[in-house]
């Protein structure tokens, strides 16, 4: 290991616990309207339910595998790791419950009302107990345990009520599953938004369920297991279909370990005993949940309200706008004049799906290729891709069938984009396939031309509303050549390609970042970075940073997650200064920014500079060759280091703390909202000047 660097970073878990924390300032922040604080809380409970089931269940994995060995950034072992975590969490978990609890009671005014059984009022206790027994005791599956019940299986992230049941001399558990397949909420009736929650409703009528015991010690709980199956150590014959695979895969994380149980009441020394030794787990894994322990329904929720009350407790409506640089017409013809960049969520994605719809009914083309992560559930892009193949063309798709989460999603796309007579290819053995890149082939007389699209975001259309992400549109042949030597190579199993512009993982990526990084550091204090991403956790990337600062480089990194680099250590990172932007949108663009002026190189891409990204994945980044998409993206990284309004400054102890704040407040996601509607045609004379003196007094400083 590396001494030196331990000097300089810190542990990636504890890192990222740190950005959740980051996420649930943003619910604690008045200035946030309620619902939206809300939401917060939901995302970040959904974060920290993926963080023990990824992550945590990693590290029990190599617990059992190589229990000495040590993280290369801080020098803790698995068990070292996991006894840091649990002890961070548990503060984590009392402050998201007391912010919950204080977000309630503010919408408590709007008539947005969570209730507790006790709060309800005798009629609404009527209507419940009524439901209750006419549409929920009916299809509940209760279960004691004793010699003759063997304790259930109790299924990931899914609620369970129990309790303390006698009947005469004899003690058991009692455990109801709260149905899948019924609302989560009860709401009541009348005008507000009453409502209960559905474990509540059945923890109340327990006598009903176990009506001949004598029923004690009601509560209901929740378990995280394990969810790192990785595909790559499961046994597949050559001639297996790699679906097939996933789908035991997907079997198989039903039944993984448990590596938190979640209860919502304490338990008693007797029952914490009972259920450790069940789930064979130590009480620092058991948390008490205070709140509920799923949110999902409060996405539902404004759906429900009077546009009014809406206004209060919801951001302001915000629809993607239309690029300023697209226009009606063929997409395809304006993209071989110029190159065009859009930024989501303040532009709209409809203009690159227009053009793959456009591309699919052109008799001049003759290929698309694409490779495909994560998609929504509703997806017009697999409709044209769908089209474009009955349209006679070929269509190549790569989809990574090992996204995590969405694996079912990719496996029902992929067969259908099969049955449409698309070429479906899968990743490599070993290697995810996280590349967002399309190319579109057709013949100009007796030219092949190429138009080639590459984003840092996934082509899915719900998250392009809700994650920042850049997609570049160009003709440029030499792109198009490395493009359609990529897909060749992808389509042959060859990783280690050669590109004249690409920058690919896992052969060139890191290779060409650490290069142009010592271009820099050979211009010593004249010498500059700016990178964003999602995480940085990459040992020779962070040596890099620390070698760039030391030779006087000014680096900026723009890091929305895990940072495993301290800024600011003397000697080692000076000249270092790390941000993280926490806001209305989830921030995903990857930005690759060396030197200033003409010499200037700009990269845009799909990788985070994370080990797993630089190494065991196939990404693509692209040179930005455009002189106003360059000044386009410089100015996007302005903007955002400018930010004092929703960026914090990691401090050299591994903490945050949010700029100061002064006039000119810069919410950088609020101005990009603005200069999205100000250039829209259609904006109002009157609003589009309030927007520029706006932007103007920004920019005077």
């Amino acid at each position: 290991m590396n001494t030196r660097i331990l000097d300089f970073t810190q542990n990636r878990e504890l890192s990222w616990l740190k950005f959740n924390r980051r996420v649930l300032e943003e619910a604690q922040d008045p200035s946030v309207p309620l619902l939206e604080r809300m939401k917060f809380v939901a995302i970040f409970m959904s974060n920290l339910d993926e963080f023990f089931m990824i992550r945590v269940g990693s590290l029990f994995d190599m617990e059992h595998t190589d229990a000495n060995t040590k993280d290369s950034r801080s020098g803790m072992t698995p068990r070292e790791q996991l006894d840091h975590i649990f002890k961070e969490v548990a503060p984590l978990y009392k402050e998201r419950d007391k912010t919950y609890a204080e977000i309630k009671k503010q919408l408590h005014p709007y008539g947005v009302c969570g209730l507790d059984f006790k709060e309800l009022e005798q009629q609404e206790k009527k209507y419940v107990k009524k439901y209750f027994k006419d549409q929920i005791l009916p299809i509940l599956s209760p279960q004691i345990v004793d010699a003759n019940h063997p304790f259930p299986h109790l299924m990931n992230k899914e609620i369970y009520v129990t309790a303390n049941l006698k009947m005469k001399e004899k003690s058991m558990l009692g455990i109801v599953p709260v149905p899948k397949f019924v609302s989560e909420v009860l709401f009541l009736p009348g005008h507000d938004i009453r409502y209960i929650r559905m474990e509540k409703v059945i923890m109340e009528y327990l006598s009903l369920v176990f009506s001949q015991y004598e029923v004690s010690d009601a509560n209901y709980i929740r378990v995280t297991r394990n969810g790192d199956v990785a595909p790559d150590d499961e046994a597949l014959e050559v001639n297996d279909d790699f679906r097939y695979l996933m789908r035991q895969t997907l079997h198989k994380r039903r039944k993984m370990s448990v590596v938190r149980l979640e209860t919502a009441e304490k338990l008693s020394p007797e029952n914490e005993k009972y259920f450790c030794d069940k789930f064979k787990i130590k009480p620092n894994q058991v948390f008490r949940s205070k709140m509920p322990m799923r949110l999902d329904y409060i996405f539902n929720i404004s759906g429900d309200m009077p546009e009014a009350m809406k206004r209060s407790l919801v951001y302001p409506q915000f629809l993607p706008q239309n690029s300023p640089r697209i226009s009606e017409g063929s997409v395809m013809k304006q993209v071989k004049r110029k190159d065009i960049l859009f930024f989501y969520p303040y532009e709209s994605m409809n203009p690159f799906l227009r053009m793959i719809k456009e591309a699919s009914a052109d008799p001049n083309v003759m290929t698309i290729k694409i490779t495909i992560y994560r998609l929504a559930k509703k997806a017009r892009l697999v409709e044209y891709l769908c089209a474009a193949a009955e349209n006679g063309k070929e269509v190549t798709v790569l989809i990574e069938l090992r996204a995590r989460f969405d694996e079912q999603n990719n496996i029902d796309w992929s067969e259908r984009l099969e049955d449409a007579g698309c070429r479906v290819i899968y990743g490599f053995e070993g290697y995810k396939v996280h590349s967002k890149i399309c190319l579109i082939t057709y013949r100009n007389r007796n030219e092949i031309q190429y138009i080639t699209q590459i984003g840092t975001g996934n082509y899915n259309e719900k998250t392009a509303c809700m994650y920042t992400d850049l997609s570049l549109i160009t003709a440029d042949p030499a792109i198009g050549k490395d493009a359609s030597e990529f897909f060749k190579n992808m389509s042959i199993g060859n990783l280690t390609g050669i590109y004249d512009h690409l920058i690919v993982a896992p052969t060139s990526l890191k290779q060409k970042v650490l290069y142009l990084m010592d271009e820099e550091i050979k211009k010593g204090s004249s010498g500059r970075i700016i990178m964003k991403m999602n995480s940085l956790t990459d040992v020779d990337f962070i040596a890099k940073v620390s070698e760039a600062s030391m030779a006087g480089v000014r680096v900026d990194l723009i890091v929305r997650g895990i940072c495993c680099l301290l800024p600011g250590i003397p000697g080692y990172t000076d000249n270092v200064r790390v941000m993280s932007i926490v806001g209305r949108y989830l921030e995903h663009s990857r930005i690759f920014s060396f030197g200033t002026g003409a010499a200037q190189k700009i990269y845009i891409g799909s990788a985070d500079m994370m080990t797993r990204n630089t190494e065991k994945r196939v990404e693509v980044a692209t040179p930005v060759l455009d002189e106003d998409i360059r000044r386009q993206i410089n100015h996007y990284l302005k903007v955002m280091l400018s930010d004092n309004v929703k960026a914090r400054v990691l401090q050299s102890n591994g903490k945050y703390r949010k700029k100061e704040q002064k006039e000119p407040y810069t919410d950088s996601q609020e101005i990009f909202m603005e200069e999205a509607v100000y250039a829209t045609p259609a904006v109002h004379v009157q609003e589009r000047g309030n927007i520029l003196r706006r932007l103007e007094k920004l920019f005077r400083r």
